[in-house]
């Protein structure tokens, strides 16, 4: 199972398939920045990913097209994903995302 670093926070953890970046902190009880939870519509869960490009499935059609429409431009960047659509496949995925934090 992939595992996951956030910088700056420096947490870890498992990704399993078929669940997203998003997804698996919540589960874990991270916190992880959202307003819609998962919708891809608040592009509050935006990352980077600095490290482990080619671990990470692609971007579809949906994120494209929301990070297109929703995301400031300052903000896009060919690497830049919404967390609550990321999907890992391999080892090495290093991402940056601010306001993420361990569970209490």
């Amino acid at each position: 199972m992939p595992i996951v670093r956030v910088e700056p926070a420096g947490v870890e953890f498992d990704v399993p398939a078929g669940e997203s970046v998003a997804e698996a902190a919540w589960r874990l009880g991270y916190i992880w920045p959202t307003k819609c939870y998962g919708q891809a519509e608040c592009m509050v869960c935006f990352a980077k990913v600095v490290d482990g490009e080619l671990g990470c499935v692609p971007p579809d059609d949906e994120e494209l097209f929301q990070m297109r429409t929703r995301l400031p431009k300052r903000l896009r960047g060919p690497l830049v994903r919404l967390a609550c659509r990321l999907r890992v496949t391999g080892p090495g995925v290093v991402l940056e995302k601010k306001g993420v934090s361990a569970p209490e």
